[in-house]
């Protein structure tokens, strides 16, 4: 098959390409692409000269706006290619309407969250979190079955909240345990349930009779306190929420009552605000884990995102239809 080196570009802030694009695999893109420069914004006469020509376009963290602002600098342009999570935040319906395609690493993105839920899921059927406390504080033995009755992973019932792309990669990752995952999503068709295995319960259910609560809903007005104080209520004690998706999509005083009670444990690695303000009761409960937002790529990880978007370039170039490009008609209920 004849293949075609595409003009491209690359836009977002500098510190985020230094952490997502080093310079070798900058050569590699080099190697698909004639690539016309680096821009951090679309409106200086350097951006303008740099994307006249660039027929696609490559984004990540702290890309500017994509909407007619760059369709009048680059008149040329066929493709974005979002080399990060969600593109909601930078994307303008008109970009779509005027016929440019858009790709996202958001499938990439969604292993390391994926694999961080996991873990967090197993730890808290070990209640990882309470015996390394009384560990700590006895410093001796102490018979933990007895103080912890019901600990251990064996059966338990695992409520996925939302079976995204995150949702069904923790739902996959799963099966290598013996647990019975329980799933609800009103996207969610009998016959994808009956593939990924799962059993598909109203919402209600699932908070009242799971062990380990993971919450993977997208931030929606229609999602915003999904797990409100009444269906936090259900939740039995003992049990634990894990939340990597969006702080919104709980209602985060409800769960904080519940957790400084004692009453449940949280896995948080998402909160609202973003960073919470200082001397928040969720800092320093003892039934708590909270992270600041480390489940999505970080590291050596960036490189499955810059792979992910060099490997569409190169299905562009072989003029082979892109692996995650963005449908239009799911834009509305994405994350």
């Amino acid at each position: 098959m004849n293949s075609r080196r595409p003009v491209t570009a690359f836009a977002m802030t500098t510190s985020v390409r230094g952490r997502v694009f080093p310079e070798a695999m900058i050569r590699e893109y080099e190697a698909v692409a004639d690539v016309a420069g680096f821009v951090t914004e679309f409106e200086s006469a350097e951006a303008r000269a740099v994307l006249a020509d660039v027929e696609v376009l490559v984004t990540g963290w702290g890309a500017p706006r994509l909407d007619a602002a760059l369709l009048e600098a680059a008149p040329r342009l066929e493709t974005v290619l979002h080399a990060a999570g969600t593109v909601k935040p930078y994307l303008s319906p008109e970009l779509l309407e005027h016929g440019v395609r858009v790709s996202s690493a958001a499938a990439a993105n969604a292993v390391p969250v994926a694999e961080y839920t996991v873990a967090m899921i197993v730890l808290a059927g070990k209640r990882v979190l309470p015996i390394a406390r009384r560990y700590r504080e006895l410093q001796d033995d102490f018979d933990v079955e007895a103080t912890f009755p019901g600990m251990g992973n064996y059966g338990q019932r695992i409520g996925i909240v939302g079976a995204s792309k995150i949702g069904r990669i923790v739902i996959e990752m799963l099966r290598a345990y013996v647990f019975e995952v329980v799933v609800h999503d009103p996207y969610l068709t009998d016959a994808e349930a009956l593939s990924l295995g799962v059993t598909v319960v109203p919402l209600d259910e699932l908070l009242r009779t799971s062990d380990v609560v993971s919450v993977h809903a997208p931030s929606l007005p229609s999602t915003r306190n999904l797990l409100d104080a009444r269906g936090l209520d259900l939740m039995p004690v003992g049990a634990t929420l894990v939340n990597t998706a969006r702080g919104e999509v709980v209602d985060q005083d409800a769960l904080t009552r519940r957790v400084v009670a004692g009453e449940l444990f949280a896995i948080l690695d998402v909160t609202v605000p973003w960073i919470l303000e200082a001397g928040h009761p969720l800092y320093t409960s003892e039934n708590v884990l909270l992270t600041p937002h480390i489940a999505g790529s970080l590291g050596a990880e960036l490189g499955r995102l810059s792979q992910a978007m060099l490997d569409e370039l190169r299905r562009i170039a072989r003029g082979e239809p892109l692996a995650h490009e963005i449908e239009p008609e799911l834009l509305a209920i994405m994350a």
